[in-house]
Order: C-alpha cells, then sequence, then structure tokens
C-alpha cells in the first residue's frame, strides 16, 4: 500500500505527493529545495516536510554508506535506497523487504548491519541533521517497497525534510534536473548582476550620485544604507538606517584601522541584527569614509557582489571628491592668469575649466550651477530672536573659517566667498525648501540664482545682486526666477511702501474724502501719460478743471510733474498706496 493511502495526507501537506507546477520562490545566488520539488515527477512524494524548502541547496549526492557524513557538505540533498536499514528485523517485515536478484540467501541482515532499525535510523538521520544535510530522498526498490516507518519518525523527530522516490524515477534522472536548474540560476544570475551594475553606473552619473547609488543598491539587496564621511557624518543614506550614536564603536573600527576589511556588529534593533561596514580608502590608503549596511539575514555571494561593486564605485566618487579639493586653485590660477579665456579660449580649454567647476561643486560631470547669496537678518527678526546663542555657526563673532567651511557643507562646494554683507557661494544643488529652511533657521536669508552654464556666471551674479536689497528690506529670502522682473517686482513690498510714503505724504495726510479724489485724479493723468483731455474724458470732468486740480496736487507736493523722472517715481509710488493704506 502506497504512503499516500497509508497516512491520508492532504495536498501540500506532509506525506503528499509533490507538485510539479508549484511556484517556486525566485532566488538569485542559487538552487533551492522547493525549486528542484518543482521540477520533480508527480511520483515523487513529501513524507516530512522539514520547513527548509527556500534553503539552498549545494548538490545532490546519493550514497548507500552507513555514515556518509564525513563525505558531505552543507546543504546537500541525499539519496539513499535504503540499504543502510536492511536486516532482520520486525521493520523489514512489516514493509516487506523487496526480493534482492543478489541475496545470498533469505531476507536477512546485511552483513554488517545492526539488526536495531530504529536505533540506527534514529542515529542515521541524526548525524545527517548535524551535518547539514537539507533533505533525505529514499529510494523504493530494490530493498524496500516503502520508506520504514522508524525512518519516519527519526525524520520527524529530528524535523529532517524526508521524500520517498519510487523506482521510475532514477537517482541520476534527479541529479540532473538539479544540474539543469543550477545552470538556468546561473544564467539568471549572470543577467541580474548585469542590470544591477548598470542601474548602479546610471547612479553615479546622476546629479546626486551617492544618494542615487545607496537606493539603487538598497533596492537590489535587503539592506539599509549609509555612507559616513571621514568626519564621521551621515552623507547619504537609504532605507531606515540607525542613528549614528549607536554605529561609533563600528565606525571607530572602520575609520581607524588600515586596509580592505569589512567590520560586523551586531544590533537590537529591527533590521540591524548584522550590521557591516566597508572602509572607503584612498590609493594611499587614507580613510576617506564608510559605507556601512544592515541586514537581518546574511547575504547571499550574488548580493555580496553587488555590495563590492558598490563600494569600488564610492570608493572612486570619494576619492574624485578629495582629488576635487584641489581644483578651486587650479581653477583661479586659470582664471587669474587667462582672465579672457572664457570668452576668446579654444573648445578645450573651456571644457577643462568646466571641469575644474565640476569638481570645485563636488559633482562628477559639469552642469548647470546657482549663484547665491546670503544676507544675515535682522537681529530684531522672529527667526534671528528663535537661534540660541552657540546653537550654530554663522552668528557674528564666529569664527570666519568655521563659517565658510558651513557653507561650504550646507551647499555641497568648495566654491564659498565671505563678503561684507554675508556670503557668496557658487553650487550645483538646486537649494529646495528643506535646505533653505536650514539656512534661514540659522538667521540668514538668502537670493538663490537661476541655473546658469558656466560662461553665464557672471550675468547669474548680477540678476542675484540685485535682488540682494530686496532680501534686505523685506527679511524674506528670494530666487531669481520666481521674482517678477519689473520695477515693482524688483522694489519689493516694503521698499514700495516705505517709497509712497515718502513722496505722497502730503496727499495721504489729507481727510479720506480728499485723498482719494486727489490719488484718483494723479493716477488718472500718469497714465495718460498727462494727456488732459484723455484724464478728464477718463474721469468724466473738464479738461480745465483736471488742469486746475493737477496744478493744486503738483503744489501740495511740492514737485515739478513736468520732469520725467518725477513722473516716474509718482507712479511707482501709486502702485504700493493701496498696500499703504491697508497697514495703518
Amino acid at each position: 500500500m502506497g504512503r499516500n493511502a497509508q497516512h491520508g495526507a492532504a495536498p501540500g501537506q506532509p506525506g503528499s505527493a509533490i507538485q510539479a507546477g508549484e511556484p517556486a520562490v525566485e532566488s538569485h545566488g542559487g538552487v533551492t529545495l522547493n525549486q528542484l520539488l518543482a521540477k520533480l515527477p508527480p511520483g515523487v512524494e513529501m513524507l516530512h516536510d522539514g520547513g527548509n524548502g527556500s534553503g539552498l541547496l549545494r548538490w545532490v549526492e546519493p550514497s548507500e554508506l552507513a555514515d556518509p557524513t564525513p563525505y558531505l557538505l552543507d546543504g546537500e540533498f541525499l539519496l539513499t535506497a535504503g540499504l543502510p536499514f536492511v536486516g532482520g528485523s520486525a521493520e523489514t517485515a512489516d514493509h516487506g523487504v523487496a526480493e534482492r536478484p543478489d541475496a545470498a540467501g533469505a531476507a536477512g541482515e546485511a552483513p554488517g548491519v545492526a539488526s536495531d532499525a530504529t536505533g540506527d535510523a534514529d542515529a542515521y538521520v541524526r548525524r545527517l541533521v548535524k551535518a547539514g544535510v537539507v533533505a533525505l530522498g529514499f529510494g523504493l526498490e530494490p530493498y524496500f517497497s516503502a520508506v520504514p516507518d522508524s525512518v519516519v519518525a527519526a525524520c520527524a523527530r529530528h524535523n529532517l525534510t524526508l521524500l520517498q522516490v519510487p523506482s521510475t524515477v532514477p537517482f541520476a534522472a534527479i541529479g540532473l534536473e538539479f544540474s539543469r536548474l543550477l545552470e538556468s540560476d546561473n544564467a539568471k544570475l549572470f543577467r541580474h548582476l548585469a542590470d544591477t551594475n548598470r542601474q548602479l553606473m546610471r547612479a553615479v552619473l546622476s546629479a546626486r550620485p551617492e544618494h542615487e547609488l545607496l537606493a539603487a543598491l538598497a533596492q537590489r539587496v535587503p539592506v539599509w544604507a549609509m555612507l559616513i564621511g571621514a568626519d564621521g557624518r551621515v552623507r547619504a543614506r537609504a532605507g531606515s538606517g540607525v542613528e549614528t550614536a549607536a554605529l561609533q564603536p563600528l565606525l571607530g573600527r572602520l575609520l581607524g584601522g588600515s586596509g580592505p576589511r569589512v567590520e560586523m556588529d551586531s544590533l537590537d534593533r529591527p533590521g540591524s541584527g548584522l550590521v557591516f561596514g566597508h572602509p572607503l580608502r584612498s590609493a594611499r590608503d587614507a580613510n576617506l569614509g564608510a559605507l556601512v549596511l544592515g541586514s537581518d539575514v546574511p547575504l547571499t555571494p550574488a548580493q555580496n557582489s553587488v555590495v563590492s561593486s558598490a563600494v569600488g564605485l564610492l570608493e572612486l566618487l570619494v576619492r574624485q571628491r578629495t582629488s576635487g579639493s584641489l581644483a578651486p586653485s587650479q581653477l583661479a590660477t586659470a582664471l587669474l592668469l587667462h582672465p579672457d579665456s572664457m570668452n576668446s579660449g579654444g573648445t578645450r580649454h573651456i571644457n577643462g575649466l568646466r571641469d575644474l567647476l565640476a569638481q570645485s561643486t563636488s559633482s562628477t560631470r559639469s552642469g548647470p550651477l546657482r549663484v547665491i547669496q546670503g544676507i544675515r537678518a535682522a537681529q530684531s527678526s522672529p527667526a534671528a530672536q528663535d537661534i540660541r546663542p552657540g546653537q550654530a555657526a554663522g552668528r557674528a563673532g564666529e569664527s570666519p573659517v568655521r563659517e565658510l567651511l558651513q557653507w561650504r557643507r550646507l551647499f555641497d562646494t568648495k566654491l564659498v566667498e565671505l563678503t561684507d554683507y554675508g556670503f557668496a557661494a557658487v553650487t550645483r544643488l538646486r537649494v529646495d525648501d528643506a535646505l533653505l529652511a536650514e539656512v534661514e533657521k540659522l538667521g540668514w536669508r538668502v537670493v538663490i540664482g537661476d541655473p546658469s552654464e558656466l560662461t553665464d556666471l557672471g550675468s547669474a551674479y548680477q540678476r542675484v545682486t540685485a535682488l540682494r536689497q530686496r532680501v534686505q528690506t523685506t527679511g524674506k529670502s528670494a530666487r531669481v526666477g520666481e521674482v517678477a522682473w519689473t520695477v515693482t517686482g524688483l522694489l519689493g513690498q516694503e521698499a514700495g511702501s516705505m517709497l509712497a510714503g515718502r513722496l505722497l505724504e502730503p496727499v495721504l495726510s489729507q481727510e479720506s474724502g480728499r485723498r482719494t479724489a486727489q490719488l484718483s485724479l494723479l493716477r488718472a493723468w500718469l497714465g495718460e501719460n498727462g494727456n488732459w483731455d484723455a484724464t478728464a474724458k477718463a474721469l468724466g470732468l473738464h479738461r480745465n478743471s483736471v488742469r486746475r486740480q493737477v496744478n493744486a496736487v503738483a503744489e501740495l507736493l511740492d514737485a515739478d510733474l513736468n520732469q520725467a523722472q518725477v513722473r516716474a517715481e509718482l507712479w511707482i509710488a501709486l502702485q504700493y498706496v493701496d498696500e499703504l493704506q491697508a497697514g495703518t
């Protein structure tokens, strides 16, 4: 009677036939037991499921030795026809030992085999489990017509996956199927690694290479990742990660050691059961930083290969940043000795300047840049009052070097100048709202330029400078790309209101009705460019009345309205009268 009938097992449970169509878990880096079982004929039955179907198989090995463990490696699938269990016990009587064509006598004990089948089975299975065997396949015939109960019980006791292999499935067929899967998996692995390497290379060529590289790494390998600079600060991260305080012992070893190595640690946090760090080194073995990864499970060889590729690319990036510290001096020398080179230099020279400029702004390739000007906010402003003494660098009285390094860090550039009004910088960053908020929290306001190429940086600087007075007056940061390039747009609300209050004060100080009438008259007359008839028509008055009232306003303002500059200033001031009156 077959094992399914004896035990009445349901499909998918221990004792059921293996379904060839069951999906196997995709794996990049080896063949799993589930993958192999899904490819075997339906006649192969699982008598006990050890729950390790997702475990990787190293090899499929047939053996009839009573103790094959000295010749096995961990992760093997062992196949046996049952010779180690042949003997003259009740076990063989219950299951009916098959007639052996090579038997010298009655179905009794095989030479050298103990008769205690139960004890032999338990010891045999215990040795297999200790040796790291993934599963045991028991072949029927020529020795047994069914798997002995002692073997089934021993496998259940020690939780070793047990499979019954019918005589119609040769052991060689199982080994051949494993070889095919292994070959197919290797091909998939190579394709996977090639795709991963392409993604890593695209990340390196992006505008934020470290951030994109870590994001690609975390997407391909189940880890969180943190890039730590030589100063111990986080430069980029992907995934949840942990606080740097928890990594200090590991970072101490990484940044203090020498030579290629992997430092290991373990944290009692989700996703951080295994924490491992790779130092990023210069060509002369100076520590430039570290890549720290965390996971709860060991990485496969394929995943470790991806990590090694990422470490190599990050080393190139940080080495480029280190060599980039020399770029500003090279760039300054080239521009000082050849001041007209950007206009008259050849393509090769301009490209060389672009490369030096890219290195000076912590980039791997040339691209659009922004000019930034920073102005210290008024000490009476709410933002400045919120800052506690010593809270951050950049406050009055602090070291200029510290302040310079602060702006270099925040804007990720080496092109920073301290000025009488604050600072100026050239950066490749977009200066998003988060970075802007961080700068303003330090008590500063900034003018952010529009994207510009090398040859347009001078004009970009002029556009930023044109807005600096507005930022100083209003106490609000501004972006060149968001400002209306008109007189009123550049002047700003606060400065315009001050102008209106100064020029129109004699009119504004009158009672409401007279003030409104005179402002309407002046606005209409200036809007019609001083044309008496057009103004009279617009206001519904006689032209002589218009002339008389305009002359009265001119006398009140003590202004010569025949002068174009006076008219222009009054017209601009009128644009801010409504806001001025609303604020009073």
